[in-house]
């Protein structure tokens, strides 16, 4: 990679106008990376002016074009996607083995469910003598965080790009290497200038910058409920659509019919995924309270399981992505030792053996009750919180009480059961008995974790107006 510090925008990679860096710290060791710049206002501008001028020509490709173009960019993924992997592992952290299992190959899954989208999109339909027609919103800025780095910057660029929309993509400061990578790979794909852009910046100058701006048609963000919300203020000025991903609090149920064993030990595996950094991350488990005793044995058992370690040796969990993540890590481990609930394992400070990195121990709280720091606010880290219910109903209660609505879980061999408690979860996305992940399924969030819909012929929609033309025929 040779464009570490240069912008891709309108077709080059350019020099930034902003002078400030942010280092770029490998979490695995504590080492210095690089210096990425950070932009300011005029770049941003000089992005949103590029990609404005490239909207009327590529809003008029047609599909069969686009198309073309997506399944370039998949072919160039694939040939790349091992570096891709090796990438997100040093910029984040996590484990090589499931950089490339898990964070790389959710690109590429994304990338193909926007080419079914579009192939299977019917732009143009009648109704009566009314045309249908669906176009393209416009110029998107895309802000992406830094804890799937690939699934969450192809989520948004494949259904743009699909949709006709042109791109202004702010990646995250501390995991901008695989982005610059799928930059390299958006120019030799062959995209026409100024439909695609990369430039890195804070949020609170290059997002900011990015929301207000009159010629941005839509906002896409994928972050914190803090950030979701300044970007919403900010777009507002101007009308934008914005589409929001936001944080999480997610509750996974397991019932007294369901084998308990089994379900904490899935339960404990669903959380620590990705080290526990993952929007929906099921950290709420809610077990009946006569069975808490023994579920705090198999939760012990299952976070003992996991190996934590350096990325690039054969471990389970590596560290989380950055000094602040570990601090607020502790710091709400260090709540629920102060408000009561039971440490069962793990706790405060480094594994031992690990004295750099940014590592976590393994941790699991039992007893926790509703109220607690630990079970309202979104840890992102390999924390689990054992909750204790006496029947289904306080158990449906409990997982709803939270400004959240992203994602729910239940563990329950009953399927009629099973279903009648996923259909009064107030969430977005719902897994029953530990089912698969599907890259053509809706996600989003109800309540405080946003509102759109990514993924698929869903995502595809979100990038999409409609305009009716009466008289057509």
């Amino acid at each position: 990679m040779n464009n570490i510090d240069k912008f891709y925008i309108n077709g080059q990679w350019v020099t930034p106008h902003g002078t400030a860096k942010h280092p770029l710290i490998n979490p695995a060791d504590e080492s210095f990376l690089y210096d990425i710049p950070m932009g300011n206002e005029q770049d941003v501008n000089d992005a949103v002016q590029a990609a404005r001028q490239a909207f009327d020509a590529w809003q008029l490709t047609s599909k069969e074009e686009r198309l073309t173009l997506l399944r370039r960019l998949l072919e160039l993924y694939n040939e790349r996607y091992d570096e891709i992997a090796q990438l997100m592992t040093k910029e984040m952290g996590t484990v090589l083995s499931f950089s490339k299992d898990a964070q790389a190959w959710v690109g590429r899954a994304h990338l193909e469910a926007a080419i079914d989208a579009l192939d299977e999109l019917e732009m143009d339909t009648m109704q009566g003598n009314t045309q249908i027609s669906y176009e393209a919103i416009g110029v998107c800025g895309l802000i992406t965080p830094w804890n799937w780095p690939m699934n969450q910057l192809v989520v948004k660029v494949a259904p743009a790009l699909a949709a006709g929309c042109t791109v202004v993509a702010k990646p995250s400061e501390y995991s901008p290497l695989s982005s610059l990578l799928f930059a390299e790979l958006i120019e030799q794909a062959g995209f026409p200038a100024g439909v695609y852009n990369h430039v890195t910046g804070y949020g609170e100058v290059a997002g900011e910058a990015l929301s207000a701006h009159p010629d941005v048609d839509m906002i896409s963000i994928t972050g914190s409920t803090r950030a979701g919300i300044a970007v919403a203020k900010t777009a507002a000025e101007t009308v934008k659509r914005v589409a929001q991903e936001l944080g999480g609090k997610s509750a996974n149920i397991v019932t007294p019919e369901a084998d308990l064993k089994t379900a904490i030990f899935e339960g404990v595996g669903a959380c620590f995924v990705n080290c526990g950094q993952a929007c929906r991350s099921p950290g709420r488990l809610l077990v009946p309270a006569d069975k808490m005793e023994q579920a705090k044995l198999y939760a012990k058992e299952a976070a003992e399981a996991h190996t934590v370690g350096h990325p690039e040796q054969a471990v389970s969990l590596g560290p989380v992505v950055n000094q602040l993540q570990f601090t607020r890590i502790q710091s709400l481990i260090q709540s629920g030792i102060e408000e009561g609930a039971t440490l069962v394992s793990g706790g405060l400070g480094r594994p031992e053996g690990l004295e750099s990195g940014f590592y976590i121990k393994p941790t699991v709280f039992a007893d926790v009750t509703p109220g607690m720091t630990i079970e309202r606010e979104e840890i992102f880290g390999p924390v689990i919180t054992l909750i204790p219910y006496q029947d289904i109903d306080e158990a449906i209660r409990i997982a709803n009480d939270t400004v959240y609505g992203l994602s729910g879980y239940v563990q329950c061999p009953d399927l009629d059961k099973a279903r009648y408690i996923a259909r009064r979860l107030r969430v977005g996305s719902i897994w029953i008995n530990n089912a698969a992940w599907d890259a053509r399924a809706p996600f989003g969030g109800y309540k405080q974790s946003g509102n759109g819909r990514e993924h698929g012929k869903w995502g595809l929609h979100d990038y999409l107006e409609i305009k009716s033309t009466a008289g057509w025929s």
